[in-house]
């Protein structure tokens, strides 16, 4: 497979490597956050795309589900990111991908159903969804997630005010919005409680949606179930159910746990993923009926191209080491993420082979395949390939289902089923596989971050994930660029997006994979070592993508297509860009200006631009202040069209700047001229004495005006030398400000004023002000 931009691997090392130092207790943090200077990646030869990070939103939460799944809508120009961990929907401005700026939160508690409930505090926010013309839509999980969740709908260009709600099934995990805007579909997951005591059923809710925005009325709501599936013989051979609880009504039904909705082109049927169950249920959504269920089956492991590393105990000492190869040991593809696409007028659906074992209450499906055959559990039929390979460096430490590959008298596994595929995968609407991308997954994170490889996604480590999941595919999106159409696939674990071509589903390729992680951070560390978890999290770049949404060029901001991130144990939501195929000529050179004096006054606080007016563009720009950086930004590519950045500056004393900057592509660097900035207001203008005691009495107010000028934001009046009164003010430069402080009682006398206006660059009095007192 041809590569080209291959970056070097980052050692295993702690703050140094980073250049973060412990000065007097304190941790110094590198001014960029959540986009990392130097991304881990690589691609084709011939890659047609590029995709880099552009900008970050963060909470500066870590691991605590602040950023799942994203939705945009393009006539507001705004980004929905699912805020688990507070119940509600962060809404991003991000007319600048740069720099995505939080404008309101869409708050789901509270929230009157029309069945007569409430959403209740603690309920769980999953799953967000908009329709073209606006009206969002949130699956919301109740505080006890075996009873029934809602859906919360929204206006996406309001105020994050909800307009209702309605009832749907238990555990609402993910929604989806027909292509044609008609309708709602949930995935309620009906997962059973901790103490496996109620497993409630699980189905698919189809909302009919109103034509205006608005929220629907609860009879719109229709529930597909799966009891059709009860009978004997009627759900196919292949479908894993198991478990349960023992003598309870509808067995099948609380066993499917739908995940995932895809809806087809027509907008007339719905493709569920059935995780735990390594199926896909395929919903008529006229009728909201289930109208066939389709077994995934298995990866086969022992055949070449489709092995994975199943052990993080194979190297020298039971250390880990990097052994990707081929074992007897199959894979329950068990996608979690799942997409549609047509060609040629055949729908087409891909998946992100994720795994996942069911463990609640007593039962637990895993196991390590050296304990087969131990307290209990059946063991490795003798004849199996894998029967004398359970040393901890081969297969012993592979989690393996129990569930799954037990002969038919139960007396030993005559087959052995991991969990997930470590891949993606394209099915066609039969259920027939046409392209599976093997080990690709890890041979290409092994080849780029080789000290990292199957990291976790709270820390950085090696080969921890190799016996669970390796890099464990997570969600997938697909999208058109240029005629050509692409999945994104997000990696939970090691982290990062790899993309392919899969214009011909038959023969799909690699096309990139980028990771917007430093591992030389572990965020734990840093914290432990006296860093903010704000700081921190975002030193580290992004952990555990979770949700995944592709935004086409005709709706982007940038004019260009834009994937958006949503990172669940970083708690940011990352917004990249989708380019053409990387520069070969390095930027034009750019010019600087800056508006200070703009307004007749040279404060601290002013803006410094840069401004590519013609030729090859930049794909990110650095900005330098006497010498040192100061900031970086990311760039969206529009050759021959102008680039143009804005840098915020504030803070700076009297005294004279130089700017100068780097246009930075693939290609090369190229500086800008130098710039200079002088600053002569920075600290307030001086103010002015006035007062009202025209009669002479011991009652009069004293007033200070600042005309013109670098405005203060704090004022200080002194009577004879000493402070009497205080108080902040509203900057407004070069507005005036207006204070004045009413006195009494003063005996007859003369008396000294003087007043001291602030900011944060200076202090500036006024001239003394005598005020003589007769009676």
């Amino acid at each position: 497979m041809p590569r080209r931009g291959i970056r070097p691997s980052l050692t295993r090392a702690g703050a140094a490597a980073l250049g973060l130092t412990l000065c007097g207790g304190l941790l110094a943090l590198p001014a960029q956050a959540s986009v990392v200077d130097d991304l881990i990646g690589t691609a084709a030869d011939d890659a047609a795309i590029d995709l880099r990070p552009l900008g970050s939103y963060e909470t500066g939460m870590f691991d605590e589900s602040a950023a799942e799944i994203v939705a945009f809508h393009p006539g507001s120009q705004r980004l929905f990111s699912v805020n688990a961990h507070v119940g509600e929907v962060t809404v991003l401005d991000v007319a600048d991908p740069a720099a995505p700026t939080k404008l309101v939160a869409v708050q789901t508690t509270g929230v009157a159903s029309d069945d007569g409930s409430t959403v209740p505090a603690g309920a769980v926010a999953n799953s967000v969804a908009v329709r073209g013309d606006g009206l969002g839509v949130v699956a919301v999980e109740s505080p006890t997630s075996t009873d029934a969740g809602w859906l919360v709908f929204f206006d996406a260009a309001g105020d994050g005010t909800a307009l209702g709600a309605v009832r749907v099934g238990a555990l609402p995990d993910m929604v989806t919005v027909t292509p044609d805007g008609a309708r709602a579909v949930v995935a309620d997951e009906g997962e059973p409680n901790d103490d496996y005591t109620v497993d409630p059923e699980g189905d698919v809710a189809v909302v009919d949606l109103p034509a205006e925005v608005a929220a629907p009325a609860q009879d719109a709501v229709r529930l597909a179930d799966f009891h059709a599936f009860e009978a004997e013989g009627a759900l196919p051979e292949g479908v894993r159910v198991f478990a349960g609880i023992d003598g309870i009504d509808h067995p099948v039904s609380r066993n499917l746990e739908p995940e995932y909705v895809s809806v087809s082109g027509d907008s007339a049927t719905a493709y569920v993923a059935l995780q735990e169950n390594n199926a896909v249920a395929v919903v008529d959504l006229d009728s909201a009926e289930v109208t066939e269920i389709w077994p995934l089956g298995a990866k086969d492991h022992s055949l070449e191209g489709q092995g994975i590393d199943p052990s993080d105990e194979d190297g020298p000492d039971g250390e880990g080491a990097i052994d990707i190869r081929t074992v007897p040991v199959k894979g329950l593809y068990m996608p979690d993420g799942m997409d549609a696409y047509t060609v040629d007028g055949e729908t087409y659906l891909v998946t992100a082979n994720e795994g996942d074992a069911r463990e609640f209450g007593d039962y637990e499906e895993p196991a390590r395949l050296k304990d087969l055959g131990e307290d209990g559990i059946a063991p490795i039929c003798a004849d199996h390939p894998a029967a004398d390979r359970t040393d901890d460096a081969d297969l012993g430490r592979l989690d393996v289902s129990l569930a799954s590959g037990l002969r038919a008298d139960g007396e030993c596994y005559d087959e052995l089923y991991a969990f997930g595929g470590r891949s993606f995968s394209i099915w066609t609407t039969d259920g027939e596989q046409v392209f599976d991308s093997g080990d690709d997954f890890e041979q290409i994170t092994a080849q780029v971050a080789p000290e990292f490889f199957n990291s976790n996604n709270d820390e950085s480590s090696f080969e921890s994930r190799s016996d669970n999941k390796g890099p464990e595919p997570e969600s997938v999106v697909v999208g058109a660029v240029d005629g050509r159409t692409y999945a994104f696939v997000g990696l939970e674990r090691v982290g990062g997006i790899m993309v392919y071509d899969v214009t011909d589903p038959a023969g799909a390729a690699f096309v990139q994979y980028v990771n917007n992680r430093d591992f030389s951070v572990s965020v734990e560390d840093l914290v432990d070592a006296g860093a903010s978890t704000a700081d921190a999290v975002a030193a580290a770049g992004d952990l555990g993508p979770e949700g995944l949404a592709f935004i086409p060029a005709e709706d982007s901001p940038t004019g260009e297509p834009v994937l958006a991130v949503g990172n669940e144990v970083s708690g940011s939501t990352t917004l990249y860009a989708i380019d053409g195929p990387a520069p070969t000529e390095a930027p034009a050179r750019g010019t600087i200006s800056d508006d200070n004096a703009h307004d007749g006054v040279r404060g601290g606080d002013y803006t410094v631009s840069v401004d590519l007016w013609w030729g090859q563009n930049a794909t990110s720009v650095r900005l330098f202040e006497d010498g040192e950086l100061v900031a970086t930004r990311n760039l969206v590519d529009a050759t021959p069209s102008a680039q143009h950045v804005d840098f915020a500056l504030s803070g700076r004393t009297d005294g004279t700047y130089t700017y100068t900057c780097e246009l930075v592509n693939a290609a090369g660097v190229t500086d800008c001229r130098d710039h200079r900035v002088k600053v002569t207001d920075a600290a307030p203008a001086r103010p002015k004495l006035s007062h009202d005691n025209s009669d002479q009495d011991g009652a009069y107010t004293v007033s200070a005006d600042l005309w013109w000028g670098t405005n203060a934001t704090a004022w200080t009046l002194l009577e004879d030398g000493t402070e009497i009164a205080t108080g902040e003010l509203e900057a407004a430069t070069p507005s005036a400000q207006h204070v004045e402080v009413p006195l009494e009682g003063r005996a007859p006398g003369r008396y000294t004023y003087r007043v001291v206006f602030t900011n944060d660059l200076g202090a500036t009095s006024s001239k003394e002000l005598t005020v003589r007192v007769k009676k």
